[in-house]
């Protein structure tokens, strides 16, 4: 028999496919997995082939959050184990050029909704339901969630979604900008290799620059904003990609990316 990966990761041309695979526990996430999550995570941080990212996961959820039960006779000393390489894997992603898309389904809980909010662009399908869920069990939030949901919902609806732990559904999601777009369940993982897929096909200087610069923005003043901007794009300019791009404007014909 072929062994289990609790991570499988695959490529996919310029895509790499990240699903959470223990699927007899809705991909309860456990130190196993955290492990794993990071190996993966430092490989993909210095690749130069691939260009987009989608995060997914096997089976009817994509993660009803950490794995309880593994906890249990060592709560600290597991929770250290988990949460470090988690943390170490999701700023690796999230200061890595390649874009990250999370493909939802099923139950998106605790840690689960913690990495989704995390992406960068999240596709979610018809039926799924979240829940924040870390007062329900005594704990405060990890993996990134208290720093993204804030600056995606507003602090007081954060404040809403974490102190009272109340599940919410899809539609919710999409209200509150949780989630960028809603597909039929059996269109998920297509849906999401087509947004991975145009994102690939991009030009990959730009589109690695716009993600550093959203993502600074709440932290840097102005004039700290500007000089910024000013540096990538210098940089942008500096590539191939751009001298396609404006060429394919003043030509009026379809730009092709090669990357670089």
């Amino acid at each position: 028999m072929p062994e289990t990966k609790p991570l499988e990761f695959e490529k996919r041309g310029n895509i790499a496919w990240l699903r959470f695979n223990r699927p007899q526990v809705l991909n309860a996430l456990n130190v196993e997995v955290a492990d794993a999550f990071l190996k993966v995570c430092q490989e993909l941080s210095v690749s130069s082939e691939v260009r987009a990212i989608v995060v997914t996961g096997a089976g009817r959820a994509f993660m009803a959050g950490g794995d309880l039960a593994s906890m249990r006779e060592d709560p600290l000393g597991s929770a250290q184990s988990l949460i470090e390489p988690m943390h170490a894997g999701l700023q690796l992603l999230a200061l890595g050029g390649a874009p990250v898309i999370a493909a939802l389904h099923g139950v998106v809980a605790g840690a689960g909704l913690s990495i989704a909010l995390n992406a960068d662009l999240v596709v979610a399908a018809q039926g799924t339901k979240f829940n924040l869920a870390y007062a329900n069990v005594g704990a405060s939030c990890d993996l990134g969630a208290s720093w993204a949901l804030p600056r995606i919902v507003g602090l007081r609806r954060a404040l809403q979604v974490a102190l009272l732990s109340d599940p919410f559904d899809v539609e919710q999601a999409l209200a509150w900008g949780i989630v960028n777009w809603i597909v039929p369940a059996e269109s998920l993982e297509t849906e999401a290799m087509a947004i991975a897929g145009r994102l690939a096909a991009g030009p990959t200087v730009a589109i690695g620059n716009i993600k550093k610069l959203m993502r600074a923005s709440f932290d840097n003043a102005l004039p700290q904003q500007l000089d910024f901007e000013r540096d990538e794009f210098l940089a942008c300019a500096a590539t191939s990609d751009f001298e396609e791009g404006v060429s394919a404007f003043l030509e009026r014909r379809r730009a092709i990316f090669l990357g670089c």
